[in-house]
């Protein structure tokens, strides 16, 4: 496996090599001659720089090495094409090769990868690169008889290394702005789909509390059972009581290590606990919109947030809305329209509201819709739903000494749910 990584990164490093001897002699056709007919100014350098910033596995040396070989060699092949003697051609542009190994040798000697982080300092240091690498080549060039470097083509190389080094960093810039962007963007949405985990866990591990409540109810119950007949001397049926009680409170051990472990899972990171009501309303938003595209309805969903508002218990906030905002999203059928609202009514008070245009809850239905197991929702093959999602809304809102009511929705049709909870039920970490 070792060997396989080996060949590979080696792979890569020469095809890296391979495209900057391609792209940079054709980019340094792009040129222009500012001091003499020998002397030229190209698009080559911008290249090379961009390809040592872009291209890890690219070693600089390698690439200044082979570039000044294959830049001078393109120039000369085309000399020939044009019929120009060969001698001349090579006189002329075999100073080249100085510039790109230098350039080379001058940025591995900087190590300029290691001040990716500061734009700035990059960019000063690929002006000092150019002006050093255009000093080489200057110097080999006019060293024949009768060339001398003169102090005005030394301020036009200045000129000319800050421009093209600006422009180089400016597009290295852009592009990894573009790609912090995106993964600011991947993040967010992993984010909001764990946001969304846990509080389907946190739900969940309030059905388990409940459960465990009811287990130990009906142990105690079994027990005082046995009790009961072993004193009525009905010992077979207090063996049974017996057996039942035991069972029941093996029942309630593998549950209270269920529940141990979402708690754990759930409170394991305590910065995610507690949000902004804005974003984990765009987080139950977001998530019921692509809910609704994946059953092939065109939903509007609306956030509207009022007042100021404390961060909340991220898990708590997030199942309350999200279990009605999904209701609302299968209760209409093709296209429609959502409402949440998060508003502070008074300085002790947190309301709200998810309100839709969908079909509505008849005003017979609407008292017993909280009932466990009590649904209007079936799926394409008849299976009806669970039921549980709107009871758990209202144990939840009464466990928080909170108030939920429904009426009539957008503009007389649909439902809306008006949840009222006092705020330091949604301030502190309830652990249900």
């Amino acid at each position: 496996m070792r060997i396989l990584k080996k060949a590979v990164s080696w792979q890569n490093r020469l095809l890296s090599l391979a495209l900057v001897a391609v792209l940079v002699p054709l980019a340094a056709e792009l040129k222009f001659y500012p001091f003499s007919d020998s002397f030229r100014v190209g698009m080559g350098p911008p290249v090379l720089f961009f390809s040592l910033l872009w291209l890890r596995g690219l070693t600089p040396l390698a690439a200044g090495f082979v570039t000044g070989l294959t830049v001078p060699a393109f120039r000369i092949g085309l000399d020939a094409l044009g019929g120009a003697a060969l001698e001349a051609s090579f006189y002329q542009h075999v100073p080249a090769f100085f510039f790109y190994f230098s350039y080379g040798a001058l940025f591995a000697a900087a190590q300029v990868n290691n001040y990716r982080q500061s734009p700035l300092l990059i960019g000063l240091i690929g002006m000092g690169l150019e002006v050093g690498s255009n000093v080489a080549e200057l110097f080999f060039r006019y060293s024949l008889p009768g060339r001398t470097i003169i102090l005005h083509e030394l301020e036009q190389i200045i000129v000319i290394a800050v421009f093209r080094s600006s422009f180089v960093l400016a597009i290295f810039n852009i592009i990894q702005l573009r790609q912090v962007r995106a993964l600011q963007e991947r993040e967010r949405q992993e984010n909001e789909h764990r946001l969304m985990l846990i509080s389907t866990l946190y739900e969940e591990s309030v059905h388990l509390q409940k459960t465990l409540q009811q287990a130990e109810q009906i142990t105690r119950s079994s027990y005082e059972l046995y009790r009961g007949l072993k004193d009525a001397a009905e010992s077979d049926f207090a063996r049974q009581a017996l057996g039942i009680a035991g069972q029941v409170h093996e029942i309630k051990k593998d549950n209270q290590r269920i529940y141990a472990g979402l708690s754990q899972l759930i409170t394991s990171e305590q910065r995610a606990d507690f949000g902004l009501a804005e974003e984990l309303g765009g987080v139950v938003v977001r998530s019921n919109e692509k809910y609704a595209r994946l059953h092939g309805k065109s939903i509007h969903i609306a956030l509207r947030v009022k007042g100021e508002h404390p961060p909340y218990h991220a898990y708590t906030l997030l199942s309350l809305l999200n279990n009605l905002v999904s209701n609302a999203v299968e209760a209409i059928a093709k296209d429609g329209n959502i409402e949440v609202a998060i508003d502070r009514t008074d300085k002790r008070t947190t309301e709200l509201r998810v309100r839709d245009d969908g079909p509505g809850i008849p005003e017979p239905s609407r008292d017993i819709v909280f009932h466990p197991g009590y649904t209007t929702k079936y799926d394409s093959s008849g299976v009806p739903s669970t039921g549980i999602g709107l009871s758990y809304v209202q144990e939840t809102v009464a466990r928080l000494a909170g108030t939920i009511a429904i009426r009539e929705g957008i503009g007389g049709k649909g439902t809306e749910f008006i949840i009222q909870l006092p705020l330091a039920s949604l301030t502190t970490n309830k652990d249900g």
